[in-house]
C-alpha cells in the first residue's frame, strides 16, 4: 500500500515525479475505468495542498456527467460548452482559471471554491470526460500543475477502458 503523506512533502516538481510513480503504481495492470478514476481522484484530493475537490466528468450524449471525486457533492449534469468543465470540453483545451467568479458562465457547485483547473482527457482524438480540482485559494494553479496533471490524463486516457463510457 502507498504512503500517501511521504509525497505530499517537498518541493512541486518532487511532488509531481512522486505522484507520477503513484498514479502509474496504482493503475499497473488495471485496465478498469471507474476503479482508476477513483483512486486517482483520491489521491489527488489527499495530497494536493489547498485543494477542496478533485474529480472526473465522463462526457455521455454530449453532456458530462459526474464520475468517481472526493469533495463535496457535486453538480451531476453539465452541458458541454457551459461551466469550467464544459468549455473544457467545448474548446478541448485545459481550462486554469485562477478566479471562478470572473469566468463567465461558472456553475458554482461548491461556493468555496474561488479557482480551478480542468484539464480534458482524449481517447482517439475525441474528449471523453475531464479531471476538475477546485481551490478555496485563488491562482492555485500555476503552469507546473497544468503540465504535470495533463500527463496524469494521459496515463489514464491509455491505461484505462473507456468504452463504458459510450
Amino acid at each position: 500500500m502507498f504512503d500517501i503523506s511521504s509525497i505530499a512533502n517537498g518541493k512541486q516538481e518532487e511532488f509531481y515525479q512522486s505522484l507520477h510513480d503513484f498514479v502509474q503504481g496504482i493503475m499497473y495492470d488495471e485496465e478498469d475505468l471507474i476503479a482508476n478514476l477513483a483512486n486517482v481522484a483520491s489521491l489527488l484530493y489527499n495530497t494536493m495542498e489547498n485543494v477542496n475537490w478533485a474529480g472526473f466528468y465522463l462526457l455521455k450524449k454530449e453532456e458530462l456527467v459526474l464520475g468517481p471525486f472526493h469533495g463535496k457533492p457535486a453538480c451531476i449534469r453539465i452541458k458541454v460548452g457551459e461551466g469550467v468543465c464544459g468549455t473544457a470540453v467545448s474548446t478541448g483545451q485545459t481550462q486554469r482559471v485562477d478566479n471562478v467568479h470572473l469566468f463567465e458562465g461558472h456553475i458554482p457547485c461548491d461556493g468555496d471554491t474561488n479557482s480551478e483547473i480542468v484539464i480534458p482527457i482524449y481517447k482517439k482524438n475525441e474528449v471523453v470526460a475531464v479531471l476538475d480540482i477546485d481551490s478555496p485559494i485563488l491562482h492555485r494553479f500555476n503552469e507546473v500543475d497544468q503540465r504535470e496533471l495533463e500527463k496524469i490524463t494521459r496515463y489514464l486516457s491509455d491505461g484505462c477502458n473507456w468504452e463504458v463510457t459510450r
